[in-house]
């Protein structure tokens, strides 16, 4: 039994290293691709301006990400970066079940609501 929980935990940490890799370079590349498009006035960064919420639809960052739009490319690893923890957790439920690790089950499962309600929760 010891053998299984080390290749769970091995796994776990492999989702997290992939992860954060995976949303690193689609960053980077994001970043490449706007530095290189880059025209006009420099922005003036004295003064903070958000944008708008209605740019972030996840369609709309994966059809800029097919297209190689920088923006939706920076989006995209940003979200691929949130999504590695849920991925995480939600290994740790299957994975704490499949050992019958009933308190570690609930515990991940618990964790994994909370991350879900407070990802999916508009104000």
């Amino acid at each position: 039994m010891g053998g299984t929980d080390q290749r769970l935990e091995i796994a776990m940490g492999q989702i997290l290293r992939i992860g954060v890799t995976a949303a690193a370079i689609v960053v980077f590349v994001g970043g490449v691709l706007y530095i290189c498009h880059a025209s006009g006035p420099h922005p003036d960064y004295s003064q903070f301006y958000g944008a708008s919420a209605a740019g972030y639809h996840i369609a709309s960052i994966f059809s800029g990400s097919l297209h190689f739009r920088s923006k939706s490319l920076i989006e995209l690893g940003i979200l691929l970066l949130i999504a590695t923890p849920i991925c995480r957790v939600l290994f740790g439920v299957v994975g704490f079940s499949l050992l019958r690790d009933w308190l570690y089950t609930a515990v991940s499962a618990l964790v994994l609501t909370v991350l879900l309600v407070s990802f999916f929760m508009r104000r």
